[in-house]
């Protein structure tokens, strides 16, 4: 298990806002790693959760843009990329009493490895589920 930053960023709800946001990482030469568009088509906001190859530098291109965005610690995990693989490795945190506060899995068609990235409620301190 890995610590990581997860960035929420709050976006308006129009096209382009999230290319914007792409723009301005990439300009910087920060790659997403994850993303996650949270949002509804009734509401003028949503959030956009993004795990980066490098949060220092996107703390400072996020700063200088003017996005408004909030910093979370999170937690990455690589899962062997099988059926029941994120089940197993859930049970084992729900058995130690973490309560998920967000939560992102990826893995590529055919790929060997998944990804997960969680936070958790600032109340629960995260054990290892491998311990």
């Amino acid at each position: 298990m890995a610590k990581t930053k997860q960035f929420i960023v709050t976006a308006e709800n129009r096209p382009g806002a999230v290319a914007e946001i792409a723009r301005t990482l990439g300009n910087e030469k920060v790659n997403i790693l994850s993303l996650l568009l949270l949002g509804k088509a009734e509401e003028t906001r949503g959030t956009v959760q993004l795990v980066v190859d490098d949060a220092r530098r996107a703390k400072k291109a996020l700063d200088e843009s003017g996005l408004t965005y909030q910093e979370t610690a999170a937690e990455e995990y690589e899962l062997p990329n099988k059926p029941g693989a994120l089940a197993q490795y859930l049970e084992k945190l729900t058995a130690k009493g973490v309560n998920l506060h967000s939560i992102c899995a990826t893995a590529a068609k055919g790929g060997k490895k998944a990804v997960v990235v969680y936070t958790v409620d600032v109340k629960t301190k995260v054990a290892s589920a491998t311990a």
